[in-house]
């Protein structure tokens, strides 16, 4: 059993990776990649909005940790940055706004 991933997977995976960690590159140079090896359109947009939840979920949470943090310096009743909705729950991580799993 080989235990190499396929090319059109570790272009996938680095183009998440790269959108989940805010590249200055955005992992643009994996799309012609992943075009090459006939990775669909919609598989490739499926992989872009589930990195950008990603992305987007964890700060979010850094946000509100902050922000908690923040308040306990400045004691004041109702005293908040921002709105910043995070859900907390069982699963690892919540659907993308179009339902899709990220976990």
């Amino acid at each position: 059993m080989s235990t190499e991933l396929h090319p059109s997977i570790v272009a996938l995976v680095s183009l998440a990776a790269n959108i989940a960690a805010n590249h200055p590159k955005q992992g643009l140079c994996q799309v012609e990649r992943l075009k090459g090896y006939g990775v669909s359109r919609e598989q490739i947009d499926t992989v872009i909005e589930i990195a950008r939840h990603i992305r987007d979920e964890a700060a979010q949470k850094l946000d509100a940790s902050f922000d908690e943090a923040y308040a306990a310096h400045f004691p004041r009743a109702g005293a908040k940055l921002a709105a910043i909705t995070v859900s907390e729950g069982g699963a690892c991580c919540t659907p993308t706004p179009s339902g899709k799993s990220c976990c």
